[in-house]
């Protein structure tokens, strides 16, 4: 049961430093490359900024599902998981709660470790939902700006 709790302490705590670094870095970049002075995105780079957003947001999930695939890889004894495809689809379907059931962990402690991961993912995909929504908002306001008075 330590080793289970330990395992998924570091990789929440990996998981949120990758997403900390990447959404620190992506805000940086787009207010250096975007941004105006009151930090909107400038009207011409409004569908820029905002795939860019997707793009760099959907990459750090992938980074940290392909790091828990591989945790499952290392640490979880048993058959379920015996392959690294297989180990990313379970990651998937775990970490975006989508669960399937298809595959399951069959070592009684180690399935804990699933639902750490998929609270993991809840509270990474609601972070990368929030900053998306930033970057739109930032967009909009500065189409809504624009707009002649009626």
């Amino acid at each position: 049961m330590l080793a289970l709790v330990l395992t998924g302490i570091f990789l929440v705590a990996a998981t949120v430093t990758i997403h900390a670094v990447g959404s620190t870095s992506l805000i940086q970049y787009l207010a250096r490359r975007f941004a105006d002075a009151d930090g909107y995105i400038k009207k011409g780079n409004v569908l820029h900024a905002v795939t860019l957003t997707a793009h760099v947001l959907i990459l750090l999930h992938v980074l940290e599902v392909v790091l828990w695939a591989l945790a499952y890889l290392l640490v979880v004894p048993g058959d379920p998981l015996d392959t690294f495809e297989k180990a990313v689809y379970f990651s998937v379907v775990t970490f975006t709660t989508v669960g399937y059931g298809d595959i399951t962990l069959t070592e009684h402690d180690w399935r804990l470790l699933s639902g750490i991961e998929a609270l993991d993912g809840i509270f990474l995909v609601g972070w990368s939902t929030a900053l998306l929504f930033m970057v739109v908002q930032r967009s909009w306001t500065t189409i809504g700006r624009s707009r002649p008075n009626a």
